[in-house]
């Protein structure tokens, strides 16, 4: 099963660069892929969002944000941990093209 992909806005946060979302989001807009995007995870995070249990619980994922491990712990404390093998790709230091070639890679790494 293709790995669910999950883009994540970061619009409060301001963190990551405007560059390199609108980069992202337009590469996922191409391609063949299906993916959910969202304007914040922390927000949704900080309001216990019921949607976050769907969106880190439906098997292999991806996902489009800032800090990893921040990622991580929110989702934790909002009740809907992340899965073990979910990638979080780091849009705060990685490059657009580094960002989809990851998101869209065949194979999980």
């Amino acid at each position: 099963m293709p790995p669910r992909l999950l883009y994540c806005h970061c619009a409060f946060a301001r963190v990551v660069p405007a560059a390199t979302k609108v980069a992202v989001l337009e590469g996922l807009s191409r391609a063949t892929a299906p993916f959910d995007a969202v304007p914040d995870l922390c927000e949704m995070a900080a309001r216990k969002d019921p949607r976050l249990t769907t969106l880190a619980g439906a098997g292999p994922l991806r996902v489009a944000a800032c800090y990893p491990r921040a990622v991580r712990w929110l989702l934790a404390s909002a009740g809907s941990p992340l899965p073990d093998d979910a990638q979080v790709i780091n849009m705060r230091t990685d490059a657009p093209e580094d960002v989809l070639r990851d998101l869209l890679a065949e194979e999980s790494r």
